[in-house]
């Protein structure tokens, strides 16, 4: 794991998951098979992320600010559901290898550009700024030893 700090790791995180929505948009027309593929990295990573967010990273910026109830975090919260929900919606038309994606593409990223913004311009460089290093040390720690299981996975037809 990173020790550039927490928003550094975050931000790369993002795009990386961007990369890989992008080559499974590319690719769902023509080589539908890659296409799953690259859906499913997308949302194992995209579950992951999440998780790593809500189990870890808001916790402690909640803890270092005393801010629980309506607060940033609890934004961000009713949004992952928001994400995750679209994100079933997609993988289920994937599942059925049905490319008529695109009104849940839409909606999909059109929520996550919005938190990914709030989170890389308020949420990130502000638990970094909270954070020490044995803060940062810790999260990424928690992350790294994370049960794999617990972020979800794709169904059976998304065999690699």
């Amino acid at each position: 794991m990173s020790q550039e700090g927490i928003a550094h790791f975050f931000e790369a995180d993002h795009d990386r998951l961007d990369g890989l929505f992008k080559k499974f948009q590319a690719d769902k027309r023509a080589h539908f098979p890659e296409a799953q593929k690259n859906f499913r990295d997308f949302k194992r990573g995209l579950e992951r992320h999440i998780v790593w967010e809500e189990e870890i990273l808001f916790p402690l910026f909640e803890a270092k600010t005393g801010i629980t109830q309506g607060g940033p975090t609890a934004v961000m919260r009713l949004e992952h559901r928001e994400i995750r929900e679209t994100l079933d919606q997609i993988h289920e038309k994937v599942r059925n290898q049905d490319p008529e994606t695109g009104t849940e593409e839409s909606r999909l990223l059109a929520v996550l550009e919005e938190h990914n913004h709030k989170e890389e311009h308020i949420l990130y460089p502000m638990i970094d700024e909270l954070a020490s290093e044995e803060d940062r040390k810790g999260v990424f720690q928690k992350m790294e030893n994370y049960p794999e299981q617990e972020f979800g996975c794709c169904s059976p037809g998304h065999s690699k």
